[in-house]
């Protein structure tokens, strides 16, 4: 496994569907087989495409910026800072699962919106 190719993967194939083209993050970074974990996107590749065809036509105007990655064995871990409309803004935790030609094959997050409020003055990410 190429650990550096699978991190710059991760992050391209996320970057391209977040800004509105998953159809072609599909085509470029993921094998025959996807196996989705997020209950709020169905199974499969056509799953993700929904998902974030919608997410672009209804929050064209989002954001991400990838704050670290970190990559062993055949997963590659994203940490994300998300900024959605009205300042409404979020941090993720994703994991991806590759296969053995180098292609995303499993995902799974942790969402976390991040309060007006905190206790402390370090940010989540």
């Amino acid at each position: 496994m190429n650990l550096e190719q699978n991190k710059q993967n991760a992050i391209a194939f996320y970057k391209m569907a977040y800004e509105g083209n998953p159809k072609k993050a599909i085509a470029l970074y993921v094998g025959d087989t996807y196996i989705q974990h997020n209950p709020a996107v169905a199974n499969g590749t056509q799953g993700f495409i929904d998902y974030f065809e919608r997410m672009q036509s209804e929050f064209p105007n989002k954001s991400i910026n990838f704050v670290r990655s970190i990559a062993e064995g055949d997963l590659v871990s994203l940490h994300t800072h998300q900024i959605w409309p009205d300042d409404d803004q979020y941090i993720t935790m994703d994991f991806f699962r590759f296969d053995e030609n180098g292609k995303i094959c499993e995902h799974w997050d942790s969402i976390q919106q991040i309060p007006k409020t905190s206790a402390n003055k370090n940010t989540m990410y």
